[in-house]
């Protein structure tokens, strides 16, 4: 397997070369941080998204689903703070020109020391047959000055920024000796923040018009239909909203692919509880996101929750579960208590009640809120992180393999006719013609059958199904298994099923 840098160069490589993503204009030289699902990467995204839309909404009783618009009235935003608050500290090298997140660059610094801990901590596992970790950590001089390092800029970065004393994160910068990646020099202009929302104006004249902004969010979509969803749906706390949809983002350092881009997609759940049970419903949701993660049979170990350094103004508890790409650990997920800011504050500016009335204790209250938002460009990204394989087999051939668990998998089968005569073919499209009704299936009868399987392993199709001359003769076929190359005959009317019982999402949901 190549180093993580190279591996991230292959898998965005491997990703436009089968039709997964593209560049958006990328015949006028591209769009920076934007860009198109191919072919292959939209029935991937619309499965991850199909994925999580029917664990959150269709396997929970008390959540339901909602579709709000982008467009929402410029008041929105005023109340939920973005207007006023939704920054990001930005800082340039005067020698590169380049501008960085500051926050962005100590979190890196930080990533550094951890990757160091990290070290001392497998060099001393690999000497101690009954190694304790914890002990070490806590007792080992090297990784205690470590991680006493660590502590102190994290707390004076969080009283930074709590503060807003952009000074002061610029000093946090100069003291690390914190360099410009490209340029290798400490000359800094200030720190100062930026708005990260798009304007736009809606109105057929231009001085008639007024100024609203593209959502940065989708949260917001379900508080002001708060009363709405309660009142029609006859919801009883605690109750669930859920909704996927686009969110725009004006980010002035966008990189690393798809992870940060300027149009992306959220998937969201606002979860409503009764004040004062809160944290309790908190701890409920990261175990149970967690959960949901790791039914995709990934490790454990590329996984882990990270709390908030600095809690966002609405927040009273929020944690990140973080993924491991090939950049490091990063935010896949957030999940958040909101406690009643958002209600509230919507309460305020609307003068409009937005209460729910407990019938049980026969008294109106602002519900609390317990957020969980992933973004699902991230989702995918992770997807295929995880399941880009370079692998050599035993006959010294080597192989590109997406090992994404077969119900997500864009093709969950391909149907390869063993030669282009004698019948197979028309066999061969029997069967596809059959299974296309409840499965994305491809048809391939192009090159030897050795190529149309790295063909298939490379776009992740869990499963081919080869028909050749014995298939004439007693109806059954060959199933060839993409991670194993284990292959099996089984009679044609058993295809449906075998296919059902290998790629259906209950096969996830289940777990």
């Amino acid at each position: 397997m190549a180093n993580t840098e190279d591996l991230f160069k292959n898998i965005i490589s491997h990703s436009k070369e089968y039709g997964f993503i593209f560049q958006s204009s990328e015949i006028y030289d591209g769009l920076s941080a934007v860009y198109d699902y191919g072919q292959l990467g939209a029935l991937l995204k619309n499965n991850i998204r199909e994925y999580w839309w029917k664990s959150m909404v269709q396997m929970h009783e008390n959540i339901v689903g909602i579709d709000a618009s982008i467009f929402m009235h410029p008041t929105t935003w005023k109340a939920s703070g973005h207007v006023d608050a939704f920054n990001d500290p930005l800082i340039d090298n005067k020698d590169s020109k380049k501008r960085y997140r500051a926050d962005v660059l100590i979190e890196d610094y930080i990533a550094k020391i951890e990757g160091k801990i990290n070290k001392e901590v497998e060099k001393a596992a690999k000497r101690f047959e009954n190694f304790d970790e914890t002990m070490f950590r806590g007792t080992n001089a090297r990784v205690v000055e470590y991680q006493k390092k660590i502590d102190e800029i994290n707390t004076r970065f969080k009283t930074a920024l709590e503060k807003n004393d952009l000074a002061d994160v610029k000093q946090i910068i100069i003291d690390l000796e914190i360099v410009c990646p490209i340029s290798g020099t400490r000359n800094w202009t200030d720190v100062r923040q930026f708005n990260l929302m798009f304007a736009t104006q809606l109105g057929s004249v231009s001085e008639e018009a007024s100024t609203i902004y593209l959502r940065p969010e989708t949260a917001q979509g379900i508080f002001v239909n708060f009363l709405n969803v309660y009142k029609t749906g006859r919801m009883k706390i605690p109750f669930g909203i859920a909704q996927t949809g686009k969110a725009f983002r004006n980010e002035i350092v966008a990189r690393q692919f798809i992870f940060r881009m300027r149009e992306f997609e959220q998937m969201e759940m606002q979860f409503f509880v009764k004040p004062g049970t809160e944290m309790q419903w908190y701890d409920h949701w990261k175990e149970t996101r967690m959960k949901w993660h790791q039914s995709l049979g990934f490790p454990q170990t590329q996984y882990r929750f990270h709390d908030h350094i600095k809690l966002a103004h609405y927040a009273n508890a929020a944690c990140d579960i973080e993924f491991n790409f090939p950049f490091g650990f990063k935010e896949l997920e957030g999940i958040h208590s909101r406690t009643d800011f958002d209600l509230k504050s919507h309460e305020q500016h609307s003068g409009k009640k937005l209460q729910y009335f407990d019938t049980e204790e026969n008294q109106s209250y602002v519900p609390y809120v317990i957020e969980t938002s992933i973004g699902l460009d991230r989702m995918f990204l992770a997807m295929l992180s995880q399941a880009y394989t370079e692998e050599k087999l035993e006959n010294g051939e080597e192989r590109v393999v997406l090992r994404i668990p077969p119900p997500l998998a864009p093709y969950k089968c391909a149907i390869l006719p063993h030669l282009n005569k004698d019948g197979l073919p028309e066999m061969a499209r029997k069967i596809i013609d059959n299974l296309k009704f409840d499965f994305y299936c491809q048809y391939d009868a192009k090159d030897s059958i050795g190529k149309r399987y790295r063909r298939q392993d490379a776009i992740g199709t869990p499963y081919c199904i080869t028909v050749d001359h014995q298939s004439l003769q007693d109806n059954t076929v060959t199933i060839r298994e993409r991670d194993s190359m284990k292959q099996q005959r089984v009679f044609v009317e058993s295809l449906s099923s075998f296919m059902d019982s290998n790629t259906n999402l209950k096969t996830l949901l289940k777990l």
